[in-house]
């Protein structure tokens, strides 16, 4: 079975070793279970095993063995903790690494490439590269990315008028960056 991120560790939170982390999972109640250990990436910093699990705040927090206070957590920072992909049953669960490169097409034509996927409180957000030369940031939800077609490596976005052009440099909203530039040009601060 192969491997997949389940859990990015973020900053240190107190002083009893807690780290915060971003999930990659839909099941982190079955996943972070005191006494699991877990490989992680790079693999020289792992295996670790979990001491502790809880949500403050709604923010989830991990504690291990190999961490027993802040400044061994602070040591932990970055690093991606992995499990067996079929350890729980995430029919629908997509992992970054499965979408990595995928093709993001809006009604047949390529808008870019998935370069990332962001796991967010609220939804997970498709990170992708776009064609012109921005991100492009898709809410990752049933609505609006209806099908991915894995031997074809191509998701398919059907976005809401307006969506992908939130990001756009010459968008209505975007700052005009031109006042700040000439404002600063060395000649006129004289």
């Amino acid at each position: 079975m192969d491997d997949v991120v389940v859990a990015r560790i973020g900053k240190a939170h107190g002083l009893k070793g807690e780290v915060t982390v971003q999930l990659h999972t839909d099941s982190p109640e079955q996943r972070f279970v005191p006494g699991e250990t877990f490989e992680t990436e790079p693999a020289s910093r792992g295996p670790l095993t979990l001491r502790s699990a809880r949500v403050h705040n709604g923010i989830h927090l991990l504690a291990f063995d190999e961490a027993p206070d802040r400044t061994g957590a602070e040591g932990l920072r970055g690093i991606k903790l992995l499990a067996e992909a079929d350890d729980l049953d995430e029919d629908d669960a997509w992992y970054e690494e499965d979408l990595l490169g995928f093709d993001v097409v809006v009604a047949g034509e390529k808008v870019g490439v998935v370069k990332a996927l962001e796991s967010r409180e609220v939804q997970d957000l498709l990170v992708v590269d776009g064609v012109e030369g921005y991100d492009i940031l898709v809410p990752f939800v049933e609505e609006i990315v209806p099908e991915i077609d894995e031997d074809a490596r191509v998701v398919v976005v059907t976005p809401p008028p307006g969506l992908l052009d939130l990001a756009r440099p010459d968008a209505p909203d975007a700052p005009d960056d031109s006042a700040a530039l000439e404002a600063t040009d060395p000649a006129e601060a004289n």
